[in-house]
């Protein structure tokens, strides 16, 4: 299986992309949001996705995000390109979205329905641990302001992931204002 490609990017404005590796040329489907911010050189974290009658490559930027499409996969009703299409709504809101029992957020996506979005809700609650914990250790632009100012006002690490895993808002201020009130200081 292929998990990763390091190579020259091709044909950025359609989807699949074109993934240029020592003369030889991948496609490889990327979430819409990604296409715009690929540069010509480019490391790609990849599923390998078989079926009986294709063998189709998902390119991700972070492995976060692999791995967030990777749980969505063991959804049952979600196939490759509606996770595709979740995962392009940005991996911190669908985990965001998750934690927050919000169906609305999953619903706004096409091809997929209300049932398909409580059972991903149900099914990947307890399993974005491993996720969160390698986001917040590489220190992401996101989530790094966050972590510091918290740590600056005395909480520790594993209060902070836990804050950061319960938090929506759009800004690191409100994101900041959010993990204070789940920290119990206002």
């Amino acid at each position: 299986m292929i998990g990763l490609l390091k190579g020259t990017v091709e044909h950025v404005t359609t989807n699949p992309i074109l993934v240029v590796v020592g003369g030889v040329g991948y496609n490889v489907y990327v979430p819409d949001s990604l296409r715009g911010k690929l540069t010509k050189q480019e490391i790609l974290f990849i599923h390998t996705h078989v079926t009986d009658d294709a063998i189709t490559l998902f390119g991700f930027a972070k492995e976060e995000d692999l791995m967030l499409f990777e749980l969505l996969l063991t959804v049952s009703g979600i196939g490759p390109k509606t996770a595709l299409a979740i995962i392009d709504r940005g991996s911190q809101y669908v985990r965001g979205a998750i934690n927050k029992n919000d169906v609305d957020f999953f619903t706004m996506i096409p091809r997929l329905g209300k049932k398909n979005a409580q059972k991903i809700i149900i099914e990947l609650r307890n399993k974005l641990g491993a996720i969160t914990e390698l986001d917040l250790a590489a220190g992401d632009g996101e989530t790094k302001p966050i972590r510091q100012a918290l740590e600056s006002m005395g909480f520790g690490r594993e209060e902070i992931m836990e804050a950061l895993k319960n938090v929506g808002g759009t800004t690191v201020e409100e994101k900041i204002r959010e993990a204070l009130k789940y920290l119990g200081k206002p």
